[in-house]
């Protein structure tokens, strides 16, 4: 590989560190009389454009340069285009229930807000919980990437450059909040689509194809794998999506509903093509001798880094750039996201603002720690998608009026129902518990060589499903019972009033005598009316 010099590889990534932080400080210090509520969010504040930067640079991280060409080199061309259409279009879900959401819940800015709201404490801290760990666990996947990438493009170790992009972000996110994410996610994602571009034409120009290794790499034909990711993807990757408060927030701050469909619409196409592109580069990595097709199941992970070797000192920079641009973009957000989730979900907004800063820095300790250690970044992102593939579906139902007898018991029962009846499929699948424990986890991947992931994704959100309903006929049965001992009526299943006060126009949770703001502050926080029975 044309690999830049030591001297040059640390002027190019410390500068580019270093344009952020001032970027990112001069922005804070412009910003510095804002108020707690825009300090947390930025409702109803941006237009269509700036949305679509943001969800392109909240979409992306470092991670991508080992996920997509991996899977490219083990599915081939079926993968590259499931796993790229599978990340892209749950972006869409945000444009639709993000209007829902706001209407059903005007002053939150969250999903947990909403959860709250419709079934209450219980309910609202066990999402919570899902949400933080979620977006804890993308962080030290974020870090554990930007780690091996420097490693790998430079020689060097990529532990410095690691505590560098931490005290970056950390500086200017501590001190700007979420507009200082918002507004430096713009640039980097406008920097990351021209990257991509300039890298895409160099690869296409200075590669060279052996044509003799197309077919007998086999990369172009179906696999059973390549099938079964058809499903496993879109409900890992959609599902997932709802634990990701960045996306949420930003949602939350389009100033209309058309903005938001428009933002989210341009970012989906382009992440589209960015990832497509991205993991486009596993399968010339195989097709010009760069990776051995012996080797895919061990070396897969830096197939794109293996092209990197053919390619000239200068695209290493230019990748260099893109990865720093890519990192920062997705960490700072994350970092935004989870101390404002935070916030709002444990402390209800009460949390004086240099309490919100510091947590902000004290997040950042663990996060590297853990990250130093981290397994693969597939493995990271897996942990927490059978949670999410279990507990989305039985949430979201209460989204639907007609569900108004669903309670925050059915959801909480239901989550942890569809882990234990991933456990029990493990279990009778593999012939030992301990083997049904290991796929809750799924330590063998994605890319095992069996059917054990894919049933691991469909007992998730059906077993889900199925203990909720479960729940829900052992609580409407208790109800009952306790009614008629009572004597008193059956009422589980009236509706119940706030319907009919949404019906007239108002906030569907709460009247305005439940509504107590704190124009100072910029915060408003909303009694919940959910009930967890």
């Amino acid at each position: 590989m044309g690999q830049p010099s030591t001297q040059a590889s640390n002027a190019i990534i410390y500068l580019s560190y270093g344009a952020f932080l001032i970027f990112g400080c001069f922005l804070a210090w412009r910003l510095r009389h804002q108020t707690k509520g825009e300090f947390l969010s930025g409702n109803r504040t941006q237009t269509a454009f700036p949305l679509a930067l943001n969800f392109i640079a909240s979409a992306l991280g470092s991670g991508i340069l080992f996920a997509y060409p991996q899977l490219a080199a083990i599915t081939g061309v079926q993968g590259v285009v499931v796993y790229a259409i599978s990340s892209a279009a749950p972006l869409l879900i945000f444009a639709f229930l993000g209007p829902i959401i706001r209407n059903k819940c005007p002053e939150g800015f969250v999903l947990t807000e909403w959860t709250r709201q419709r079934y209450g404490v219980i309910t609202a801290i066990y999402i919570s919980f899902l949400t933080c760990a979620t977006m804890f666990l993308y962080m030290v996947a974020e870090l554990s990437a930007v780690q091996q990438i420097m490693t790998a493009l430079t020689g060097m170790d990529g532990l410095p450059m690691v505590i560098v992009e931490c005290a970056v972000t950390t500086i200017y996110t501590s001190f700007g909040g979420f507009k200082i994410s918002f507004i430096t996610d713009n640039v980097q994602g406008a920097m990351v689509i021209g990257l991509i571009i300039i890298a895409t034409i160099t690869i296409g120009v200075e590669t060279k194809i052996d044509s003799s290794l197309i077919d007998s790499s086999g990369l172009t034909n179906a696999s059973l794998l390549g099938w079964q990711l058809i499903y496993i993807l879109p409900v890992a990757v959609l599902t997932n999506d709802f634990f990701l408060s960045n996306f949420w927030i930003r949602a939350f701050a389009s100033k209309t509903d058309k903005d938001l469909w428009i933002g989210v619409s341009i970012a989906t196409v382009i992440v589209l093509i960015i990832l497509t592109l991205v993991g486009a580069t596993g399968l010339i990595a195989v097709w010009s001798g760069a990776l051995d097709p012996t080797n895919i199941e061990q070396d897969g992970s830096i197939a794109f880094f293996y092209l990197l070797e053919q390619l000239p000192a200068w695209t290493v920079g230019i990748v260099l750039v893109m990865v720093v641009a890519l990192s920062t973009a997705a960490f700072d957000s994350l970092q935004s996201a989870l101390v404002s989730t935070a916030s709002n979900d444990l402390f209800r907004n009460r949390l004086n603002i240099w309490w919100i800063r510091g947590a902000v820095v004290a997040l950042i300790f663990p996060v590297v720690v853990i990250a130093l250690k981290a397994p693969s970044i597939l493995q990271i992102y897996l942990i927490s998608d059978l949670f999410s593939a279990s507990t989305i579906p039985v949430l979201v139902l209460g989204l639907s009026d007609r569900f108004y007898w669903w309670r925050g018991f059915e959801v909480v029962v239901g989550g942890l129902g569809g882990i234990f009846t991933v456990f029990i499929f493990g279990t009778i699948y593999f012939g030992n518990a301990q083997d049904g424990a290991n796929l809750i986890l799924l330590e063998g991947g994605l890319y095992a060589n069996d059917w054990s992931a894919f049933g691991a994704f469909v007992a998730a959100p059906f077993g889900g499903l199925l203990w909720g309903f479960g729940a829900l006929l052992v609580r409407l049965s208790y109800q009952y019972l306790a009614a008629k001992a009572a004597g008193q009526p059956f009422d589980a299943l009236d509706r119940p009033d706030y319907l009919a006060r949404s019906a007239e126009g108002g906030s569907e949770y709460a009247d305005n005598s439940e509504i107590h703001s704190d124009v100072r502050q910029g915060i408003v926080t909303v009694d919940h009316k959910g009930k967890f029975f």
